[in-house]
């Protein structure tokens, strides 16, 4: 029997975990263990139900074009509990002079689907409106000077629509999602299509609008499930083998040999035919570095830490229409980076007559934060706020979570990395690495990822070379 070790809970973790056992329960002759240091699994999939609310301390929704969370969540049998994003009334506020202004209608990132909407428009100055329609005269030549080599984001963005446009929209876009600095983020591991755009057409605002005319209607931006995203999780541990999870267990070690992997514990030391390594970034790295120093260094990447403050009201409360709002790195004076209305992102956050909203903080911001009590942090969210939506009732309900060095950000270069890496480790054929630091950090990407490896390590043999 082909014994498989799975270190790290989070959704790739688990996600591996369970396709396992399902190929086990289909007569794969294998068995997994999964070792997770905390004493819950999911990582960042977090769900607190509580009053009424649906509270996300992670990820609350995931990028509907993308499949692959879909089609777990039928599988897991949650297709009824699969609901959209309220885009009818979607809109996105940009802090901008102490106030929030809304985003044009038909923004794809910070690509104008319609022109003509940035007049209706006071987020851009004159400058930038004139940026955005020059930059459709120039197809032919944004095409020739498109360049071979990776390229940061803020250099993409700049050469086609100007700064303004990147510190506006741009940075605070990427900030949330990838922790990272702009003038340092890889446009083609973070903005891939718009690399692919810019190679067809030159103009990215004439390619989007082809785009467009050409394909079906677009379904709704973001997806989640009614009860939450840890539905996921809990669908699948519920399906899994309970000798096959190892809560608060961490692995101090790992050691290769001619027979397999050497997985130490504080509880001992157990060989495995093959290894899945689900942990964040750095935690891998430091794993393997006396196994593979070549590996490990191709594995270093600057991480960005998150803090989550969560609020229910049940007092009226009047907020601005739309989805939430970003605040630009710096621009404005508030250490928030972003906050969502998430009642009003998607239907069931809260009880009738209820609102909820979650404040954000990244960067070096959410790094000082990190050893600061939930109700410093709790209190700081609140004063942000309120700064910006004007006086809030008191909360029934406050969740907060610290999420140290959970944003790998993927430097100009990361998919050359990425590929030698992949190269580097695919030679041994025993050892696969999952998680957000390597091809993609959203729960679709995740789950692809992990199934994937699933199916490979259950197909290749026993032995490590």
């Amino acid at each position: 029997m082909k014994r498989i070790a799975i270190i790290g809970g989070g959704i790739a973790g688990v996600t591996a975990a369970w396709q396992l056992s399902r190929l086990a329960a289909e007569g794969a002759d294998l068995e997994a263990t999964l070792f997770e240091a905390s004493p819950r699994l999911g990582g960042i999939v977090e769900t607190v139900r509580e009053a009424g609310f649906i509270v996300e301390c992670g990820p609350d929704a995931w990028v509907t074009e993308k499949p692959w969370a879909r089609e777990l969540a039928e599988e897991l049998g949650l297709g009824d509990e699969i609901i959209p994003s309220n885009d009818s009334t979607r809109k996105t506020y940009i802090m901008q002079h102490g106030k929030l202004v809304a985003m044009p209608d038909g923004m794809r990132m910070m690509v104008p689907a319609d022109v003509d909407a940035l007049d209706r428009s006071n987020l851009f100055s004159e400058v930038a409106k004139s940026a955005f329609r020059a930059e459709t005269t120039m197809a032919v030549e944004l095409k020739a000077v498109a360049p071979e080599h990776d390229e940061s984001v803020a250099s993409f963005v700049q050469r086609h629509f100007g700064t303004e446009v990147l510190d506006k929209i741009g940075a605070p876009l990427l900030s949330g999602v990838f922790g990272g600095d702009v003038t340092r983020l890889s446009v083609r591991a973070v903005m891939a299509p718009f690399v692919a755009m810019e190679r067809a057409h030159g103009s990215l605002i004439l390619a989007l609008q082809q785009r467009l005319r050409e394909s079906a209607p677009q379904p709704q931006i973001f997806t989640t499930l009614k009860s939450g995203t840890s539905s996921l999780i809990e669908k699948m541990v519920a399906q899994l083998p309970c000798n096959w999870v190892k809560l608060e267990n961490t692995v101090r070690a790992i050691k290769k040999s001619s027979t397999g992997w050497q997985i130490e514990t504080a509880s001992g030391s157990n060989r495995f035919d093959a290894l899945l390594l689900a942990t964040p970034v750095d935690v891998a790295r430091n794993l393997l570095r006396p196994t593979d120093p070549t590996a490990a260094d191709l594995m270093q990447m600057e991480t960005s830490s998150a803090v989550i403050a969560a609020f229910g009201f049940q007092a009226p409360l009047e907020l601005p229409a739309g989805f939430g709002f970003l605040v630009p790195p710096g621009s404005s004076g508030s250490r928030l980076l972003a906050a969502t209305f998430a009642d009003q992102k998607f239907d069931g956050r809260a009880p009738a007559g209820s609102r909820l909203i979650r404040a954000f903080f990244g960067g070096a911001t959410a790094d000082s934060l990190l050893n600061t009590s939930d109700e410093d942090i709790a209190s700081l969210a609140m004063e942000e706020l309120q700064q910006i939506l004007g006086p809030l009732p008191d909360p029934v309900l406050t969740v907060v979570r610290r999420w140290p060095r959970a944003l790998p950000q993927y430097a100009v270069g990361h998919l050359e990395r990425m590929a030698e890496l992949h190269q580097r480790v695919r030679s041994d054929q025993n050892l696969w690495l999952l998680g957000n630091g390597y091809r993609g950090v959203g729960l679709p990407d995740l789950i692809r990822e992990a199934r994937s490896a699933a199916r490979e390590v259950a197909a290749h043999p026993a032995t490590v070379r």
